[in-house]
């Protein structure tokens, strides 16, 4: 049977590969997008678990607002880059500290 320690060892695995995503890659962005997004994935597999086990559905109340966030965040960091491509034609993350408003 898959208890609660299961699901907690997949999320810790990732986050921590989250984490190793956000550190050892600094210079694209796409990326780092993409390893907060696994990041948040791993709260949410905790919150559910924690929920399932304590049989309280606000862990998965949580969860839905946390991937409201995570798909705004997202559009939004996506729209960003097509936006920074279009006028650098890079996405580096060393130009980026360029933009000045």
């Amino acid at each position: 049977m898959i208890g609660l320690e299961h699901y907690l060892v997949v999320a810790m695995a990732l986050f921590v590969i989250g984490v190793f995503g956000i550190f050892l890659n600094r210079k694209n962005v796409i990326v780092i997008l993409m390893s907060i997004e696994l990041m948040l994935l791993a709260v949410n597999i905790n919150l559910v678990a924690f929920s399932t086990h304590h049989g309280d559905l606000t862990g998965q109340v949580f969860t839905l607002f946390v991937l409201t966030v995570a798909a705004a965040e997202a559009a939004i960091g996506l729209a960003i880059l097509v936006c920074f491509h279009r006028n650098r034609h890079s996405i580096a993350v060393d130009d980026v500290s360029l933009m000045r408003g």
